[in-house]
């Protein structure tokens, strides 16, 4: 190695622009990928809920089934139990924590039935009425597509790491148009490093996503809005908007693994266990449509203010029990939109009460600190909340109240939300573990 070598920042390897160039290709396959899922939700809202053949957008919310909604979503779980039982136990679960297992134990190998299997199982989940978002099974997704790609290009395991990565980031990217949060979600939660061997192709990935994604998706941001810029009262309200919104992290967090150890203890397969959950699922869909399925709508209104605070408080508890229950079923499905819905109707019911800010903040505010405290994401969550409202004014409100919710979180709960399924299955101090097993990967 020549001095000038020695002096480098980082190691230099020619490899990077082909694992880039493959990162670009993947990107283009997750967006697709993303694309065919939101088509199957839709597909498959329509069959469980209006009995038609149409890929058209539709809300569950809509549907005129009366008490007959409610053995919809378990029909819809019977189905995800069989096809988890004999196609692949991988599809259950939100995805993101499956992602980090098959990084870090499963040297980054994913299998083409997963990467099929997964989106048809959301698909089947979320069109039957269960309360999750299409992000986490596309990044399960994607991952297997990148990783898939690593395994027929024979390369490295750091390789095929940085490729699964790529794949999981960029569909993210293709759902909610966040190349930037994209990344960050790569930086905070996948790759726990920041070096050009695994941030560029990520970012690669997320920005030929980006590009590709009005070809397939609306353009413009997901929930436009705008704030007034703010005070310094308003500051000290987000501090209390961020306590509130770690709160609420560890009381949903804390609620989903005892009732996941309580499906445990049945004396019954766990296939069974989603269909059992999916009856909190129809009851709840029954007392509150709108908490059916992924609710970008719903959100959007509680955004907005279009909602009184009374009906954003039967929302916020009935979906935060329909997802809790549901997703402690071990079905398939994913967390952030249920978290975006959740820290949004917070906001709506609290933001009366805090002095400083239009109204219109606080469900934003509370959205990003929620997302942020739960997932132990706060900088994706921050550019993920500006990405899809594009709003500058309330960047700093975002920062303050993500920054206060992580604080929060690291206080009072040992692990995330996502470390601390992978923790159960025997692996503790992953970063660690990580930092390890990458550093003996590159040779360090």
């Amino acid at each position: 190695m020549s001095k000038s070598d020695l002096r480098r920042d980082f190691a230099a390897d020619a490899r990077l622009l082909g694992i880039a160039a493959a990162a670009a290709l993947i990107g283009v396959l997750s967006t697709v990928a993303a694309s065919v899922l939101l088509k199957l939700i839709r597909l498959f809202t329509h069959l469980f809920f209006f009995h038609s053949w149409s890929t058209a957008p539709v809300s569950p919310a809509h549907n005129t089934l009366g008490l007959w909604v409610i053995p919809v979503p378990i029909a819809g779980a019977l189905i995800i139990g069989l096809m988890a039982r004999f196609g692949s136990e991988k599809i259950r679960g939100h995805g993101i924590p499956e992602a980090i297992e098959a990084i870090l134990f499963g040297k980054s190998k994913m299998s083409l039935k997963v990467a099929l299997l997964k989106p048809l199982s959301s698909g089947i989940a979320i069109g039957s009425g269960g309360p999750f978002g299409a992000e986490g099974p596309i990044i399960m997704t994607g991952g297997a597509i990148g990783s898939l790609l690593g395994q027929y290009l024979h390369i490295t395991g750091s390789e095929r790491k940085t490729l699964l990565v790529a794949g999981a980031v960029a569909g993210m990217t293709a759902i909610f148009g966040t190349p930037i949060a994209a990344v960050m979600l790569a930086v905070e939660l996948l790759l726990f490093e920041l070096r050009p061997r695994s941030l560029v192709p990520v970012a690669v990935a997320c920005a030929v996503a980006a590009f590709a994604r009005p070809y397939l998706f609306d353009v413009g941001p997901l929930f436009p809005l705008q704030t007034a810029i703010v005070t310094p009262i308003c500051l000290l309200s987000c501090v209390l908007a961020g306590v509130a919104s770690g709160a609420l992290s560890w009381a949903l967090s804390t609620s989903l693994y005892k009732v996941e150890d309580a499906f445990s203890r049945l004396p019954i397969h766990w296939m069974w266990w989603p269909s059992l959950g999916a009856i909190v699922i129809g009851i709840g869909g029954y007392l509150q449509p709108r908490a059916l399925g992924v609710g970008y709508d719903v959100i959007s209104d509680l955004l907005h203010n279009h909602l009184a605070v009374d009906v954003a408080l039967a929302l916020l508890l009935c979906k935060g029990v329909m997802w809790v229950v549901a997703l402690g079923s071990g079905t398939s499905g994913g967390v952030l939109a249920p978290l975006l819905m959740l820290g949004a109707g917070l906001g709506v019911v609290l933001g009366p009460f805090l002095p400083g800010g239009e109204a219109n903040l606080w469900p934003l505010v509370f959205m990003a600190a929620t997302l942020g405290g739960m997932m132990r994401a706060p900088i994706m969550a921050i550019m993920f909340a500006f990405e899809v409202t594009h709003d500058v004014n309330a960047l700093l409100p975002l920062l303050t109240a993500c920054a206060t919710a992580y604080g929060f979180t690291v206080l009072v709960m040992p692990r995330s939300i996502l470390t601390e399924k992978v923790a159960r299955r025997g692996y503790h101090n992953l970063p660690r573990i990580w930092h390890r097993s990458a550093g003996a990967a590159y040779g360090e």
